[in-house]
């Protein structure tokens, strides 16, 4: 039986360097974000928007699911890879809309609200990795609550309140510090990278939506 990526805790590949690790990490990210870049530049969101909704949503789900399973169970960094190229893409779409909704300033400035965000959770993530494991079970129990007030809200009484999208970004900031503690704490395989890397896009994508919503309101 496979163990999921951030449980493992023996090798089952061989270790490499903590530069070509972060490396790999680093430019997987690169390359689901140049996914994304290419599919809101050349794909119209007019096209993604005449897709059924509900199939867009099933195909989302679908993608999503699938990939987080190859990438989390396998040990391969080619299946690894591939989960995490069914995870860009999906999200790609989702992207496409948002960012086709607001001027190309207000996205710029989500997009730096971002990157300065992510850098200093990484390196809150370095520096403390074992507080960021202690607020897992809490980012989880939030991160549960916050969907089903945002739904009932939502789908209920159809109203979004802003302080929604805050108590996300502060939830996915601390996932992220919290995936990058446990991306330094299991074996530096290059697999571990592309699953760590693919944990990470996650975190940062949602935390870019919820970002751009709030700079969009503005």
């Amino acid at each position: 039986m496979q163990t999921k990526v951030f449980e493992r805790t023996e090798l089952v590949d061989t270790e490499i360097s903590t530069s070509a690790y972060n490396a790999i990490i680093g430019m997987t990210l690169l390359i689901g974000f140049a996914i994304n870049f290419a599919m809101v530049k050349y794909i119209p969101a007019q096209t993604i928007a005449s897709i059924n909704p509900l199939m867009l949503f099933i195909g989302y789900i679908v993608c999503c699911f699938t990939g987080v399973a190859l990438f989390t169970k396998s040990d391969s960094p080619p299946v690894s890879f591939l989960g995490y190229l069914l995870v860009v893409t999906p999200f790609g779409l989702i992207i496409n809309l948002a960012v086709s909704r607001v001027s190309p300033a207000v996205v710029i400035n989500a997009i730096q609200a971002t990157a300065c965000i992510t850098f200093i959770m990484m390196l809150l993530g370095t520096m403390y990795p074992a507080f960021f494991k202690s607020i897992a079970r809490g980012l989880f129990i939030a991160l549960i609550c916050t969907i089903v007030v945002e739904m009932v809200m939502v789908f209920i009484f159809n109203v979004h309140h802003t302080i929604l999208d805050w108590i996300v970004v502060l939830i996915f900031s601390g996932y992220i510090g919290y995936d990058w503690a446990r991306a330094n704490s299991i074996p530096r395989t290059v697999d571990n990278a592309i699953d760590s890397a693919a944990a990470l896009y996650m975190d940062i994508i949602i935390l870019f939506l919820r970002l751009l919503r709030i700079l969009a309101r503005r």
